[in-house]
């Protein structure tokens, strides 16, 4: 059985070791141009050089993305970008317009180049095409079924990837227009407003000023909107189907984000790679995954068409907890300095998530500053000092669960400790 890699998002460099320290195979980045996400933080020449080396020191790989569609005036920029990555041993290049991936391989020949979901490879003559072309690997449209993926795997010699989990857009394979159109920010080349997260109303053309919802609720209407991709129940499906890389959506996305899917995955994969016969679905990873910020889950085009449910016409983000820290460093003493990304007070339940699906639940009885003293209430870019009674490592997170009206359930201190 051949295992694919589980391919993490690394919007930036806190996010990449997160994505390391939670399991990922390898991770994918973006400089400060010429990927689909340049609102994302990215990384400047030497900071990829950096990330890749970062990387690499924990086995895992690094791919590059220079996946917009330039127009004639970026192209040199491109060359020049091209030419300064040149030294730098990244593991591939990200590519899905035809001149781009031609001048990768004119200025980088010895680089693999992968082939972006954005070039819309929705079968296996296309797949075909590009394997002619020197591709080493092609991340498959959205758009196919679960039985095209597996007659495209059988049909070339190349490498497969497919997404897996994250963000579904309306158009085909991301190809959109409407940032362009409403915001003057072209998605295809890097700088998507995200319009259709918007809220929406309708206006009669002979009554300008009358709003009228489209199945709207209390959360607004969002009448472009899909549901998150969410392929976990189908890991047996994905690896016995050939698949080299299964791919996280999620540039963008939180830290919290980062840890929660890629450590569902990565558990999922290696309970089904150990033991295919034995493997069944855990009930605690979908509850994992819906313990990040989504809009429902669906399996997309998966396993065809998709169908009305698909859509979330009627929500907003579902959103059960908050994330609140990260540990930054573990004292000799056993305490742990926690950056504070969400307010804390003292009294709060809080949860500590690590790899391999570790979670501890904690009564935060006490908190202080990294010089001892006591503080009842902490503050995001604060310092605090933690002392838990189970062990923790650099880069595990701390989350709370949202209660009524979306505030931090508070427990009363004095009525469960002793």
């Amino acid at each position: 059985m051949h295992k694919p890699e589980l391919l993490a998002p690394a919007g930036n460099m806190e996010k990449l070791r997160v994505a390391v320290h939670y399991g990922a195979d390898a991770v994918y980045l973006g400089g400060k141009a010429f990927g689909l996400r340049n609102l994302a933080d990215n990384f400047t020449v030497p900071e990829i050089a950096e990330a890749v080396a970062y990387a690499h020191a924990h086995n895992v790989k690094a791919y590059l993305t220079v996946n917009a569609y330039p127009d004639n005036a970026g192209l040199e920029r491109l060359a020049r970008f091209l030419e300064e990555t040149a030294p730098i041993p990244l593991d591939a290049c990200i590519a899905a317009d035809p001149g781009v991936v031609d001048l990768i391989g004119e200025i980088t020949p010895h680089r693999d180049i992968h082939l972006s979901t954005q070039a819309n490879t929705v079968n296996w003559r296309s797949a075909r095409f590009w394997e002619t072309r020197g591709v080493k690997r092609i991340n498959l449209a959205r758009e196919m079924s679960r039985e095209d993926i597996r007659e495209t795997r059988q049909r070339v010699g190349i490498e497969v990837e497919a997404f897996v989990h994250g963000a579904m857009c309306i158009s085909y394979s991301g190809r959109c227009l409407l940032s362009s159109v409403l915001n003057d920010r072209s998605a295809n080349r890097g700088e998507c407003t995200q319009p259709c997260r918007w809220s929406y109303a309708l206006v009669e053309e002979t009554r300008p000023g009358e709003y009228f919802p489209v199945m709207e609720d209390g959360n607004g209407t969002f009448i472009f909107n899909a549901k998150d991709l969410c392929l976990i129940r189908h890991i047996p499906d994905l690896v016995t189907s050939g698949v080299h890389s299964l791919k996280i959506e999620g540039r963008m996305k939180s830290i919290h984000y980062v840890a929660s899917v890629v450590r569902v995955y990565r558990e999922a994969l290696d309970r089904y790679c150990e033991d295919p016969d034995g493997y069944e679905l855990r009930p605690e990873w979908l509850e994992e995954l819906c313990k990040i910020s989504h809009r429902g889950y669906t399996t997309g085009f998966y396993l065809g068409p998709p169908q009305d449910v698909d859509h979330a016409y009627r929500s907003a983000y579902i959103r059960s907890h908050d994330f609140v820290g990260v540990v930054e460093e573990v004292v000799p003493d056993g305490t742990a300095l926690v950056g504070v990304r969400n307010r804390l007070r003292a009294g709060e339940e809080i949860e500590v998530i690590g790899p391999r699906m570790t979670a501890h639940r904690q009564i935060l009885d006490r908190m202080t500053t990294p010089d001892g003293t006591p503080v009842e209430t902490a503050h995001p870019n604060q310092r605090i000092r933690l002392r838990l009674p189970f062990p923790v490592a650099p880069l595990d997170l701390l989350r709370r669960e949202r209660g009524e009206n979306g505030a931090a359930r508070r427990i009363d201190t004095y009525s469960i400790l002793p």
